[in-house]
């Protein structure tokens, strides 16, 4: 019988633990702070935005939000940066992605001071994850690596293949599983006979941005799949969406899969909140929580 990995549940599971350690830091007279900024208009965004803000405030940290017009100039964004940056109130800072044509995303992120970078995009925060030092480490592939570590225990000798190459999830989620001693193959959508790639592995995240790609016979029968994609589709005249893997054929051989909607998607924002506490916890000099960071 395959498990279904509940994404939703874990990550309800995370959000009560952040908010325990939320409480027990607020008695010390320390508030986590998670300062999120939108520049523009852009309707996915402001849904983001708002479920980031509501999450925030339900386990009792504050949340600021800097909603700033799509005509901001860069010169305008970085000086807020930089007020964010020198505010000891703050601990986490998030730029909503995308960012209007006419600013340079890579020159804004890299203006995020490393040990508020709670996306674990900054440039230092690569490196440090890459060299496997203490980092700020992206979202979701941290939601993946949790969700993986309580399924198996220890990951230790697993093959793992994680298809995608992105910064934002398929190179960092590479780098978590060699760091959890897993055999990582990175594939993409020129990796020769990908299928054939993807059998190998006890462990298959799927991270390419293709809906339903990865069909049943690219899974070693038993291998736990993790699915990353979120893709909007049109079928039977309505609108669904749907992931980068083939939900019914694969769950047919895995031993255990995520579902979309409602695997990797909750766990982003659950982490997201696990990253504040973490920025916090270190600005202050405190213990960071065990489990909540890799």
């Amino acid at each position: 019988m395959t498990k279904v990995i509940d994404g939703k549940a874990f990550a309800a599971k995370v959000r009560a633990e952040v908010a325990t350690h939320v409480a027990a830091l607020k008695e010390k007279g320390i508030v986590p702070g998670l300062a999120v900024v939108l520049v523009g208009e852009d309707p996915a965004s402001k849904v983001y935005v708002k479920n980031k803000h509501a999450s925030t405030v339900e386990v009792g940290m504050n949340s600021y939000e800097h909603r700033l017009d799509a005509a901001t100039s860069e010169a305008d964004l970085l000086a807020l940066i930089d007020k964010l940056n020198a505010d000891p109130a703050v601990h986490g800072i998030l730029v909503q992605l995308p960012l209007p044509g006419h600013l340079n995303s890579e020159l804004v992120i890299n203006r995020i001071d490393p040990a508020k970078d709670v996306d674990g995009f900054h440039i230092s925060n690569v490196g440090l994850l890459g060299t496997g030092q203490k980092s700020m480490v992206p979202c979701t592939p941290l939601g993946c690596l949790m969700m993986l570590r309580d399924h198996h225990g220890s990951l230790a000798g697993l093959n793992a293949v994680v298809v995608g190459r992105s910064n934002i999830v398929g190179k960092p989620m590479a780098q978590l599983l060699l760091g959890d001693s897993c055999t990582v193959t990175i594939a993409h959508s020129r990796t020769k006979d990908l299928a054939a790639v993807c059998r190998g592995a006890d462990i298959l995240v799927a991270a390419v941005g293709r809906p339903e790609m990865i069909t049943g016979d690219f899974v070693k029968p038993g291998a736990t799949v993790i699915d990353v994609g979120i893709n909007r589709i049109e079928r039977d005249g309505k609108g669904k969406i749907v992931g980068d893997v083939h939900y019914e054929s694969a769950a047919a051989v895995a031993g255990a899969i995520t579902p979309v909607p409602g695997g990797v998607g909750p766990m982003t924002i659950a982490c997201l909140l696990a990253n504040t506490l973490t920025a916090c916890c270190r600005s202050n000099g405190l213990a960071e929580p065990k489990g909540l960071t890799a």
